[in-house]
């Protein structure tokens, strides 16, 4: 069974409000921090990219990769039906003791059984797809998830600025590297570390083209202001 870094994390802060962070380190060689208070944030201190994404959303929705239920909280609040969904037991309690009625603690891979008229994934949230050749398979799987009209709202960043420049104004991408979105991230909290986790970062037209091959269309519903960007998929009629 592995770690569960995150949800120690949020399970932590939440019964004790003491300030604390997760460190992350990618196989890009960037190391970066996150607060795990930001996983508490309320609606106004979202980044306009949450804040247009659940604006967005419409019916029943489920919250995939949840954390501390921030997003799924909001919704509630508004009148929603949400089902909050994380793989991190730590999650799933936080979310629980905060009044969140439907929560599932399961891999989103393995999840099924119900549909939804919006699937939301913020905080890259699409990145649980790993790597790019994965894309067929989370399209199948969002397939059986939603109702016939229904969307998926999800953010992601193209990353190619991390890469260096060359002469000639492009970017010097690894011969090895099948895709440069593809990260590995080890997360470490206190003394536990995390296995790798492989993340995708894919830029908006290279999942629009992989959307309308696997019969959905991919909408821009609106860009961050560092590379980053809300999509909307929909099924073809």
């Amino acid at each position: 069974m592995q770690t569960d870094v995150f949800g120690t994390a949020i399970l932590d802060y939440y019964r004790t409000m003491q300030e604390e962070n997760i460190e992350t380190y990618s196989s890009l060689e960037e190391a970066d921090i996150l607060p795990v208070a930001y996983l508490f944030r309320e609606y106004r201190a979202m980044p306009a990219l949450e804040k247009a994404a659940l604006k967005a959303c419409k019916g029943n929705v489920l919250d995939i990769g949840c954390g501390a239920g921030s997003h799924s909280l909001y919704l509630a609040s508004k009148g929603f039906t949400v089902t909050a969904l994380d793989e991190s037991p730590g999650a799933v309690t936080v979310c629980k003791e905060r009044g969140l009625r439907e929560v599932v603690q399961t891999d989103f891979w393995k999840f099924e059984g119900k549909r939804f008229d919006t699937l939301l994934l913020l905080m890259n949230g699409i990145g649980l797809v790993g790597k790019l050749h994965k894309l067929s398979d989370f399209f199948e799987k969002i397939k059986e998830l939603i109702h016939p009209g229904g969307q998926v709202l999800f953010d992601s960043s193209d990353i190619i600025y991390m890469y260096e420049k060359t002469a000639d104004g492009g970017y010097f991408i690894p011969a090895d590297s099948a895709y440069y979105g593809e990260v590995s991230f080890e997360m470490y909290y206190k003394e536990l570390r995390s296995e790798p986790l492989d993340w995708l970062y894919v830029d908006f037209n290279t999942v629009a083209e992989a959307a309308v091959l696997n019969g959905f269309q991919c909408n821009l519903v609106r860009k961050g202001t560092h590379y980053d960007y809300l999509a909307k998929l929909t099924l073809k009629v």
